[in-house]
């Protein structure tokens, strides 16, 4: 078992930047990804970022070039800084750990084993 903790989330102005947190603990040697996804009110959980447990990172389009997923193996805990946030970066943000062993990082939540309760992240207008 993994249980993850996010923390970070809050609420931003556009253009502004937050950093999230995914604490991870139990079998944590087990994690072969670590993810973020999000979801906003009436939409479907989306993939946002993903790193590997050798550092290979992936990101959604649309957070390209503004988010960036790092991990500190030390403390198992994975980041996102988010920046140049948009009104639109709007959502709940979960953490999921991949026990699985794939030749690049899922984006699909199905696939994720163990996921944290989210944050959430508001940016206003």
């Amino acid at each position: 078992q993994v249980q993850l903790v996010e923390a970070g989330g809050g609420l931003v102005q556009t253009g502004g930047s937050l950093r999230l947190s995914c604490a991870a603990s139990g079998r944590t040697f087990d994690n072969y990804a670590t993810a973020w996804f999000r979801q906003a009110p009436g939409k479907e959980r989306e993939f946002v970022a993903a790193i590997t447990w050798d550092g290979k990172t992936r990101y959604d389009t649309s957070v390209q070039g503004r988010f960036i997923i790092s991990a500190d193996n030390s403390k198992n805990t994975v980041y996102l800084q988010m920046n140049s946030l948009k009104p639109e970066d709007t959502a709940v943000y979960y953490c999921a750990a991949d026990h699985v062993r794939r030749l690049v990082a899922s984006i699909t939540p199905q696939t994720y084993n163990y996921w944290g309760q989210g944050t959430q992240v508001t940016v206003s207008s």
